[in-house]
């Protein structure tokens, strides 16, 4: 006879993973927008804007970065599905992510290193908290 664990999550579980799939949902929101974004669309864009949409990105990035978005949104679904798969979501998530962002680091001049590494960081937190869910038998 196999024993199910009845372990619920805090309150606090809940508003990390709501508040992360929300985070996540801008992140496809934005790979979206870069995928599918038409030439007349990015022309009546400032100036400034229209220059991060004519940056010819390599296939892989845009691989990247549609792997680390769509991970994560859908480990934020398991998470509030109360999975195990969650970790290997954010996992994958955190790998594309990392090498998106150091990737734009490295080859964009003046870019502001804040936002890639926040999203690094945030990533990161995702992978300890949904190992550390597991654990407290949260997740099943």
């Amino acid at each position: 006879m196999t024993t199910i664990s009845t372990t619920k999550p805090p309150v606090g579980f809940w508003i990390i993973a709501v508040v992360a799939l929300i985070w996540n949902a801008m992140g496809v929101m934005a790979y979206l927008v870069q995928a599918f974004i038409t030439d007349e669309a990015i022309a009546s864009l400032p100036e400034e804007q229209q220059a991060e949409f004519l940056i010819e990105h390599p296939a892989w990035y845009t691989a990247a970065f549609a792997l680390a978005v769509f991970c994560g949104a859908l480990g934020c679904l398991a998470l509030l599905l109360r999975k195990k798969w969650a970790y290997m979501l954010f996992v994958v998530s955190f790998i594309s992510a990392t090498i998106q962002q150091v990737y734009l680091m490295v080859t964009v001049e003046g870019i502001s290193v804040v936002m890639p590494i926040m999203i690094i960081i945030i990533c990161a937190f995702l992978v300890w908290f949904s190992k550390m869910a597991s654990t407290k038998g949260w997740l099943k």
